[in-house]
């Protein structure tokens, strides 16, 4: 039984959580400096109720944040059962930009204080994508000189496409993942120019600004 099924005020609870981080996705994407009131207007909860469940804004922000985490390396657990390793790569790109799960962190980044299970999460998502990355390579499919970090640089690329409709959204991250994942593809064209991310260096967004 899902948490939203339980019988009761367990179960009012559950969908109140729902609703209230659907809420709040949709106010901070749009305003990450949007009083708290504001998501519990959304979700048309008392402010009390809000509280009960996230006593603080920075609460909140840290939760969204770390679901979005938390799927990212669901997505990326599954595409290691892939057998093929470009179709893994891909795969997982696609499911992610589809997740929608980056929006946060190109919007969020610097507006809490990650915890140290969030750093943890971090630490073994980037570990799955080097897997996958890997594999790529080794395939011979992933052009030689891209690297680990590239791929969280076209997730948020893909991210930061949104118009209002979000099925006009969506077309558009899919269009133009399909151009950036072409661009992977290991060919006789020129090395890419510019050296590549380096381990850590977007790390310092994080940090409350």
């Amino acid at each position: 039984m899902s948490e939203t099924a339980l019988p009761g005020r367990r179960g009012q609870a559950a969908r109140n959580d729902v609703v209230i981080l659907d809420a709040a996705r949709d106010v901070f994407l749009l305003d990450p400096k949007a009083p708290i009131s504001a998501v519990a207007e959304r979700a048309g909860v008392g402010i009390s109720a809000l509280y009960r469940r996230y006593p603080s804004k920075e609460f909140l922000l840290c939760r969204l944040c770390h679901d979005g985490l938390r799927r990212f390396i669901a997505e990326a657990e599954a595409s290691v059962e892939e057998p093929d390793p470009w179709a893994a790569l891909t795969g997982f790109l696609g499911r992610v930009v589809e997740a929608d799960v980056h929006s946060l962190t190109v919007h969020l980044a610097g507006t809490f204080t990650p915890t140290d299970e969030m750093g943890a999460d971090a630490r073994r998502a980037n570990e799955l994508a080097a897997g996958l990355v890997a594999r790529a390579h080794e395939s011979g499919r992933l052009r030689r000189d891209a690297v680990t970090e590239d791929v969280g640089m076209i997730l948020e690329c893909c991210a930061a496409i949104r118009v209002e409709d979000p099925a006009r959204t969506s077309e558009l991250r899919r269009r133009y993942l399909a151009m950036l994942v072409e661009g992977l593809e290991s060919g006789d064209g020129p090395d890419l120019p510019g050296p590549p991310p380096r381990p850590g260096e977007m790390n310092g967004r994080w940090r409350p600004s």
